[in-house]
């Protein structure tokens, strides 16, 4: 079994950068792929992008444009999400999840294992 634990989170200024960190433990994997999420109040789940385990292949989306960078560290079973040039609208819950094998993936649902999710406020 996979356990996820997010941190990072926090309160920033418009324009900040924050990095989140997200710790594997328990059973690792070497194929499938880590994903970040997002949710803001009143709205659903929203794919951030993610990065495939063995290889380090990235996939966002596209509201993403450049700012966002998704690494990991398979030495500390760690996967991050660098965000620079924050927006307010980018103020939300942020989510790691796992997904084992297959394709990489947008949805929610396909993604079997969460993390608790860590708060980012941008204020303007």
């Amino acid at each position: 079994q996979v356990q996820l634990v997010e941190s990072g989170g926090g309160l920033v200024q418009a324009g900040d950068s924050l990095r989140l960190s997200c710790a594997v433990s328990g059973r690792t994997f070497n194929s499938g792929f880590m994903g970040w999420f997002r949710q803001a109040p009143g709205k659903e789940r929203e794919f951030v992008g993610s990065i495939t385990w063995s290889a380090g292949i990235t996939y966002y989306a596209d509201f993403v444009k450049g700012r966002f960078t998704i690494s990991r560290d398979k030495a500390k079973n760690t996967v991050h999400l660098q965000m620079n040039s924050l927006k307010p609208e980018d103020t939300a819950v942020y989510y790691c999840a796992a997904k084992s094998g297959g394709f990489r993936s947008p949805y929610p649902a396909e993604y079997g294992t969460w993390g608790q999710g860590t708060q980012v406020t941008v204020s303007s």
